[in-house]
């Protein structure tokens, strides 16, 4: 349950004002961060100097209530190329999280606390095996009653957030043996082998007591014939516009989709433009080509945001 505290929102609110200058960009997101309007958002996001060329800018996410939700800095302005610390906070003030990141990708030390500030957990998010994706190595977990239960990377983790479930042993910083879960988005309960870190296999149920078994935890999105068909069908099938020509417009065009469970795209949105008619050949173009594979997770198949860069 979220704690509500309306004294530092007096404080909070004219710093961000006189913070605030031409230079900087504001963007609205609903409860589940979609963009919204500035009438009916439930947090915001200031880029710093978004009209401005550097090498980093300054992302500072806010509650409704004007409270810092999140800070960190990108390399882009669009703040989804990550770098450096991120550090997230609860609507009280007090430290949740905070996490290192490396060309976008989570690598470094890692710090978790409860909304009463007791620590959580420490670790370090490290390359995986794959080299695509980082794992998390436990060094030290308290449980809610502050009962230290990992330590020094061995011993009994059981944790319940908003959206999940999970417990199991840890073993020189990394799951090991049975690990038992639910997940409440998808509502499926599950049950995963690991041994020291790796994942054997698994085997889910949801609330219908369709029962899958799987040897990978997660897969990402593909298209069905590859992801060379995909460029081959944008680079066959891209018209770029007289208006493009006209003013010789070059440069890298960034869309943003999300592909469905059903592997159709939905939801394209330019985070990047290049303008002259070229953003909206993007999304004709994007969203023609519906011959995706779905992602999954624990052999359910679930909808996914993913973004590609376009060069003219």
């Amino acid at each position: 349950m979220k704690i509500r505290f309306f004294t530092p929102f007096l404080f909070l609110v004219p710093i961000f004002l006189f913070s605030q200058n031409a230079s900087d960009k504001i963007i609205y997101f609903d409860s589940i961060g979609k963009d919204a309007s500035k009438e009916n958002h439930s947090s915001y996001r200031i880029i710093k100097d978004f009209y401005t060329e550097k090498d980093l800018y300054q992302v500072n996410d806010y509650y409704k209530s004007g409270v810092l939700k999140m800070e960190g800095n990108s390399k882009t302005k669009d703040g989804l190329s990550r770098e450096g610390e991120y550090t997230y906070y609860y609507e009280n003030g007090k430290k949740e999280k905070t996490e290192n990141y490396i060309k976008s990708r989570l690598n470094g030390n890692l710090s978790e606390w409860y909304e009463n500030g007791s620590p959580k957990l420490k670790g370090e998010n490290i390359d995986s095996e794959s080299a695509i994706d980082s794992d998390i190595k436990i060094y030290d977990f308290w449980n809610s009653k502050n009962e230290h239960t990992v330590a020094k990377g061995y011993g009994w983790y059981e944790d319940e957030g908003e959206n999940f479930i999970a417990q199991g042993n840890i073993k020189n910083g990394f799951k090991d043996g049975e690990w038992k879960g639910f997940d409440k988005d998808l509502k499926y309960q599950y049950i995963d082998l690991y041994n020291e870190g790796k994942f054997i296999s698994g085997k889910s149920k949801n609330s219908e007591d369709i029962i899958k078994e799987y040897t990978v935890l997660e897969s990402r999105p593909m298209p069905k014939k590859g992801i060379n068909d995909f460029y081959q069908f944008i680079g066959t099938n891209f018209v770029i516009t007289k208006e493009a020509i006209k003013n010789k417009v070059s440069g890298k065009l960034i869309i943003q989709f999300i592909i469905e469970k059903d592997g159709k795209i939905t939801e394209p949105k330019i985070l990047k433009s290049l303008g002259y008619g070229l953003d909206e050949e993007a999304i004709r173009i994007i969203t023609s080509y519906e011959n995706w594979i779905p992602a999954q997770q624990r052999g359910v198949p679930v909808r996914v945001k993913y973004s590609i860069p376009l060069t003219i």
